[in-house]
């Protein structure tokens, strides 16, 4: 199973990314901002629950770590 996190700051945009924590992404944010979705096997599954999470937020999958499979 691999760990994935959400980043608590948003970008720009307004959305909050989905890391890969496992993968070790250069983009993940600093621990004290990483909020722990769970442990999956695959991005798409972390990212449905992160969309179940907060369905009034828009999450993405980061491109470094969690690009579409």
């Amino acid at each position: 199973m691999i760990k994935y996190i959400v980043d608590e700051n948003a970008l720009p945009s307004g959305a909050y990314q989905l890391h890969n924590a496992t993968r070790g992404c250069t983009g993940i944010p600093n621990l004290k901002n990483q909020i722990f979705i769970g442990n999956f096997a695959d991005c798409e599954l972390a990212l449905k629950r992160a969309r179940m999470n907060w369905p009034r937020e828009k999450v993405i999958r980061c491109p470094k770590c969690c690009a579409e499979e």
